[in-house]
Parts: C-alpha cells; structure tokens; sequence
C-alpha cells in the first residue's frame, strides 16, 4: 500500500528532522495528513519516539557544534557550557 509506505518514509524523516512541517514537507505531505494519521494509537506511538530519537540527534550535532566552538576560543560557547555544566559558574537565585 502506497499510505504504508508513505507513513514509514515519514518516520523515517521524523528520525532526521524532528519537525513535523519539515518532515512533511520533504515528502510532500500535507500536516493534516499526519495528524490524521496519529489518530491511530499505533502510528501515534512510532511518531513520538521517532520524534524523540530525531530531537536526540539534533542535541548531538549541537553538543557537537558547541565543542568545535569552543576549541575555537568561541567565549560565547566556553561561557555558555561552564554556566550549565560547571556549579561554581552556574546561575545564583537568592532569596
């Protein structure tokens, strides 16, 4: 069936590019498409971890990134990695 197939390439899209407009529109298909498709728990369940798995990738091509940044001597990313990697940099809340 040609919707199976759509709806696996359409995954497999996801697991690349997290970003169901994107996605969709890679391989030509409407967002209401997708949504429609969600209505079944089964192809909702594969959309959300394939969501998932897409983001995780794009957090590690941006921990990537910030690593070239900063052997760089980017002092934009060095001083954002010590803020929230480092408690002795991190943001004080007083009350």
């Amino acid at each position: 069936m040609k919707t199976d197939k759509n709806k696996e390439l359409l995954l497999e899209q996801l697991r690349k590019t997290p970003i169901v407009q994107v996605a969709c529109g890679k391989l030509n298909i409407g967002r209401a498409t997708y949504y429609r498709w969600r209505q079944n728990q089964e192809f909702a369940s594969k959309a959300d971890k394939a969501l998932v798995e897409g983001s995780l990738l794009v957090n590690d091509i941006a921990e990537s990134q910030l690593m070239s940044a900063i052997k760089e001597k980017n002092l934009t990313a060095i001083i954002f990695w010590l803020k929230h990697h480092h408690p002795r940099y991190a943001t004080k809340v007083e009350v």
